[in-house]
Order: structure tokens, then sequence, then C-alpha cells
């Protein structure tokens, strides 16, 4: 009887270990809400918030360029200019016509007032004075049509010159002496001289739609020294297709005076809270049946797969928007071995006090 009780002893003592490994030893994560931020490190340029493209109201033969890239230009500066010569030409033809209609308006006046003269002292007829008084009209039709020519050809003449609408910056220029342009076509591109904005190319998120008016901190890479504040104004509502990333534009708050801004390269940093939710490691994240999962630790220790919603993304983590509630107990580190069913103890991390 003893020698029984000895080797049944013996044997429990061997199968106890066995037992112990075959429950695996992974990462236990419990899950919490807790409150969410948006955060992205940016890489954009400065652009001007307004930016104008000046062609030539008719086309021609470009004579004269007189501004190059980076020239500051102020209102009314003269920037270009084409052959003026046919405009002139069809500037004197008008003002001959004009000068023409205008004796010929002064002639049926006086006709006018003679056959009007004529009639009072009973020496005229009613069909004179008619007559005159369709001359006289038909004088003044033309000497109106001939100042509308005239004024046409003034202004075709002054569109041979292309000058700047406002104070700004020249940031292109297309087109260059002995070019033949078209109507317009653009030939300098203009930058304002007040407004400036931060063009930015980020991954798209179902975060971004939160973004709008975010604060975004602005740090110079060529002038480590510059620091601004800007807000996020537009979001492009497509993804670029041969770049994968949306378009971000921020404005910024009171930029430096001047053009020396335009065209430089910033970082960008976006903090902001976007409310709140569940948060769990990547190392949780896993899939089943082609979607995400991630394993849940029941109260006995085994595990089973949960479908779970992804709202995001964050450093080292991954927002879900279904799947689990806080409280819970999900798998971290060590899922890699697990199948449903599975019995797991939490894994003793070193230097950890219980």
């Amino acid at each position: 009887m003893l020698r029984l009780l000895t080797k049944t002893l013996c044997l429990t003592l061997i199968a106890a270990p066995t037992l112990a490994q075959d429950r695996l030893a992974v990462e236990f994560v419990r899950v919490r809400e807790a409150p969410l931020t948006f955060d992205a490190a940016l890489t954009g340029t400065v652009n001007a918030t307004d930016t104008i493209e000046i062609g030539f109201r008719h086309g021609g033969r470009v004579m004269e360029v007189a501004v190059s890239e980076g020239d500051a230009v102020t209102k009314g500066q003269a920037l270009a200019r084409t052959d003026p010569l046919q405009s002139e030409q069809a500037l004197r033809v008008a003002e001959a016509a004009v000068t023409s209609a205008r004796a010929s308006q002064e002639q049926a006046r006086q006709a006018q007032e003679r056959a009007a003269a004529m009639l009072s002292r009973g020496v005229g007829t009613r069909a004179s004075l008619d007559g005159a008084n369709q001359a006289l009209s038909a004088a003044e039709g033309a000497m109106t049509e001939a100042i509308s020519t005239r004024d046409q050809a003034r202004r075709a003449l002054d569109d041979t010159t292309i000058r700047a609408p406002t104070d700004a910056i020249v940031t292109a220029r297309q087109a260059e002496p002995g070019q033949i342009v078209g109507a317009a076509q653009s030939v300098i591109t203009l930058a304002s001289s007040t407004g400036r904005e931060v063009v930015f190319q980020t991954p798209d998120s179902p975060l971004l739609d939160q973004v709008m008016g975010a604060p975004v901190s602005l740090v110079g890479i060529d002038f480590p020294d510059l620091r601004m504040q800007a807000k996020v104004s537009d979001i492009a509502p497509l993804v670029d297709a041969s770049t994968g990333s949306v378009l971000v534009r921020a404005r910024i708050d009171d930029p430096p005076p001047g053009f020396e801004l335009l065209g430089s390269a910033v970082r960008g940093a976006v903090h902001f809270p976007i409310g709140r939710g569940i948060s769990v490691p990547w190392t949780a994240l896993t899939a089943t049946a082609g979607s995400p999962a991630v394993w849940v630790v029941d109260e006995g220790g085994r595990v089973s797969l949960a479908k779970v919603g992804i709202a995001g993304f964050a450093e080292g983590s991954v927002i879900l928007a279904a799947g689990v509630e806080a409280g819970q107990i999900v798998v971290g580190a060590g899922s890699q071995s697990l199948y449903p069913g599975r019995e797991v103890i939490e894994a003793q991390i070193p230097g950890e006090v219980r």
C-alpha cells in the first residue's frame, strides 16, 4: 500500500510541470477607455494664399519681359509688353474716324438749325426739318460709335502692356521675348505680398475629417530659429492618385513680413484631442477571415478571437472603434502561437513588482 502511494505521488510531481507548460505565457493588456489625440509630423512648403496668373488680353509677339522670378513688384508696375504696332495703327484710324464723325455731326447740327429757322419764318417746309433732324440723329449715332471704337483701340493699346495689380512677388515667368502668346495665356505668376500658408502631403486617415481648424506648430528647416503657428484651413476631399496622399493647407498666423518666406521648407506638428476611445498596442492586432481581430482572454484563462473595427492608428497603438469593451483583457505580445480555446497565463516582466 505504501509503495502504491509513493508511486502515485511521484507521477503527480512529474505531471505538474507538464500541465504548467501547456499554459502559454503571453502579455496581458487590459482594455481601457482613454482620451485620444491626433498626432502627426508633417513636412511642407510655404506658399502665398493668393496667387495670380497674368496674361495679355490679346495675343501677340512678346517684345519685353521686365521682371524675373523672385522680383518684388509694386502696384501698376509694367511687367511685360507685346508688339504695339498694330494697336497703335488701329488707334490712329479710330481717332481719325472720331474727327470725321465730329465734323459730320457739326454739319448736321448746322443744317438742322437752318431748317428750323426757315420753317419758323414760313419759308421752309416741315419735310425739310424732319430730314435735317434725321440726318443729325444719324450723325450723333455715328459719333457715339466712333468714340466707342476709339476707346476700344486705346484699351487694346494699353493691353499690350501688363501691369502688376497689387504689390506682389514674381513666382514664375512663362514667356520670353520673341515668343508668340495667345490671348489670356499665362505669362507671369504673382504671389500676393500678404497671406501665407503651408501645403502638406499627408497619408489618408479617417481622423483627417476632424483636423479642420486644428493648430499646427511650424519650425523652419532652412531657418531653425523660425517659429510660427498655423491653423488647418483646407483638406482635399480626394486622395492624390499619383502620391496616395491627401493635400492639407494650413494658414499661417501673423507671418513675418517680406517675401523671403515663400518656398521655404517647414516641419509641422499637429497635436489635438479628438475625443475618447479604446487604444491597444499594435502587437494585439491580428486577423480572422480577412477582418481585423484581437485575442480576448476570458475569466478561465482561455482565449477567443473577437473581430474589431479600426478607427485609426497612432504611434505604437491601434485605435479600436468596436469589438471590445473597457475592462476586458486582450493578448498583446505572444499571440502568434494562439488558437481558440488555448489556455494562457500572464507573462512575468523582468523587474516588475507584483
